[in-house]
């Protein structure tokens, strides 16, 4: 396998920075407001088109997680890991009739900002900061870590703390011109990211095709992945029983099958779809049609998400199956081993859209700590009569400092990222607090007896229970109660499926918050006033949510 990039390779990944880079210029100096707008810097207010806003949603959204660890997820579990990105289009339709209305009638721009306007200041400050050490300590890490560690790789495996500042400056270079350049970059950089990401899996395909001696055929590669490996095509796993392998076992802790979709797939769409900074901070700014139609097509976008990240990982494991990829030693370097076989200037095109999702999602990543940090604490805390530029320039220098942080933590691996594996680093640090912070929002918007006192409880109670049905529930409780079957996990104890976890951590969550708010007032004066007119959706989004479930249906029929 040829590692080192060929003069069409670089070539072709020169012209994209050149491309992005350029215009991302054009679109900076062609909105100086930037400069001087705290709305428009962080939120690009008003500015932002529908296919703007979905581009950028997605390109934030794919990163090095999703094309290392989904692609890993794939070779070890199969098709059965896409649910995350389908179940996440149904996800992207709730937010997109619910929740974004109440968020752009009450003006809310940050999320801490959601807590103080409907609960108190004491519950937004202690979030701000959680989101701040979460942003930067886990999701910014993570993602220059496997980016920088996947790029690395494709060069010869000598430039891993190279590509990791090099990955960073970019990422700066884009944030710094705030919002607008974020989201529209982003366009060019999902453009990049799908082309060369379906270059890719059409090459691994055609690999196979070529392996099983099938011709140079696509098709006919997808169709020997199939019967080579029937076992990867199924969404849902059967529950494991007596004669289940290890191996089985440990797929179904990861995909515990038709239970997930009771309990922690929700979860996990809903909360980082409709209650995360650096997400729906790119639909805040626009008016509610803009921001729906965003979100909507970015729902549409993720149903093919899969075929990017995903089916690389099934053809690696059908590869080394039949000995075909035999330097491939864990799940997580099934996708750079897959590009180590393209030929001269695909490869650089398929480094580009490795490139792209990283630099997107470190700006989208970047720009929401600096959001959080200038609004939600800088302003209120510290300089609470700060003009409007020296704001932004606040929210510059914190950019800058969120990024040295982020370099200085992954430069040997403090966090011991590699030694988890980044997709499982990222579910296990944001998993424990999502029922509880979902719990709070969902509550929040909807239940207008919820207290400010019911928000602090949940919070605690969903990490409290979530830590604790993960890891001391079967010893404390056993192995088979009413509510779980805890299995064996191959190093001498028993496991929860951690998606189920969350799903009872939420449910006792719940039960706590509500149980609180009914010793408060029947209306909390603090609750938000709803309507139905809020909820109201014209003919063409009524169309837009029709097709994403039609395509979602057919797949899930197909490969049930």
């Amino acid at each position: 396998m040829q590692n080192i990039l060929s003069t069409g390779d670089i070539l072709v990944f020169i012209t994209y920075f050149i491309i992005v880079s350029v215009y991302g210029y054009w679109i900076y100096r062609r909105k100086k407001k930037t400069e001087t707008n705290t709305k428009d810097f962080f939120l690009a207010e008003g500015t932002l088109t529908w296919w703007a806003i979905g581009a950028s949603l997605i390109a934030s959204n794919i990163s090095a997680e999703q094309f290392i660890g989904m692609s890993g997820d794939g070779y070890f579990v199969g098709i059965a890991v896409a649910a995350y990105e389908w179940v996440a289009a149904i996800a992207l339709i709730i937010i997109a009739v619910w929740f974004i209305p109440i968020y752009l009638k009450n003006k809310i721009y940050t999320m801490p900002q959601f807590l103080k306007t409907r609960y108190n200041e004491t519950v937004a400050l202690i979030m701000a900061i959680f989101w701040l050490f979460l942003y930067v300590f886990v999701n910014l890490t993570s993602i220059l870590y496997l980016g920088a560690l996947a790029i690395n790789g494709l060069l010869g495996g000598e430039y891993l703390h190279v590509v990791m500042i090099a990955l960073s400056v970019f990422a700066i270079i884009i944030t710094l011109g705030g919002m607008k350049v974020i989201g529209y970059t982003d366009v060019i950089q999902v453009g990049v990211l799908i082309i060369g990401g379906l270059a890719t899996t059409y090459m691994a395909l055609t690999l196979v095709s070529e392996k099983f001696g099938l011709g140079h055929d696509a098709l006919a590669g997808f169709n020997a992945l199939m019967k080579d490996a029937p076992d990867h095509f199924h969404m849902i796993l059967a529950k494991p029983d007596a004669n289940s392998s290890q191996e089985y076992i440990n797929k179904y802790l990861v995909l515990p099958g038709i239970l997930m979709y009771a309990a922690g797939q929700w979860i996990v769409n809903l909360n980082y779809w409709g209650c995360n900074q650096y997400i729906t901070q790119r639909a805040l700014g626009a008016n509610l049609q803009t921001a729906r139609n965003g979100i909507l097509f970015a729902g549409l976008l993720k149903l093919m998400m899969p075929i990017i990240v995903m089916l690389p990982g099934i053809a690696a494991y059908v590869l080394q199956k039949n000995g075909h990829l035999p330097g491939l030693s864990s799940k997580d370097g099934a996708y750079t081993a897959i590009l180590g076989f393209l030929p001269s200037g695909l490869k650089g095109l398929s480094i580009a859209a490795l490139t792209a999702a990283i630099v997107a999602s470190l700006a989208g990543k970047a720009n929401s700590i600096s959001t959080i940090f200038t609004l939600d604490i800088y302003r209120k805390y510290i300089k609470k009569d700060a003009s409007e530029a020296k704001l932004v320039w606040t929210g510059r220098i914190t950019v800058v400092a969120a990024m040295l942080l982020g370099i200085l933590f992954t430069w040997n691996d403090l966090l011991g990222i590699g030694g988890e594996g980044g997709f499982t680093f990222i579910q296990k640090y944001t998993g424990f607090i999502s029922p509880g912070v979902f719990a709070m929002f969902l509550l929040g918007m909807f239940w207008k007896r919820t207290t400010g006192a019911a928000a602090v409880a949940g919070v605690i109670t969903g990490f409290t229970l979530c830590v604790f049905f993960n890891q001391f529930a079967p010893a404390v409780l056993g192995h088979e109660t009413i509510f779980y079957t805890a299995y064996p996990n191959g190093k001498g104890g028993y496991e929860i499926p951690f998606l189920i976890c969350m799903g009872l951590a939420f449910m006792f969550t719940m039960i706590v918050m509500i149980a609180i708010s009914f010793a408060g007032p029947k209306v909390n004066p603090k609750a938000f006033v709803l309507d139905k007119t809020m909820f109201k959706i014209t003919p063409a989004t009524t169309v837009l949510i029709v097709i994403t479930l039609l395509l979602l249906s057919a797949l899930y029929i197909k490969f049930w």
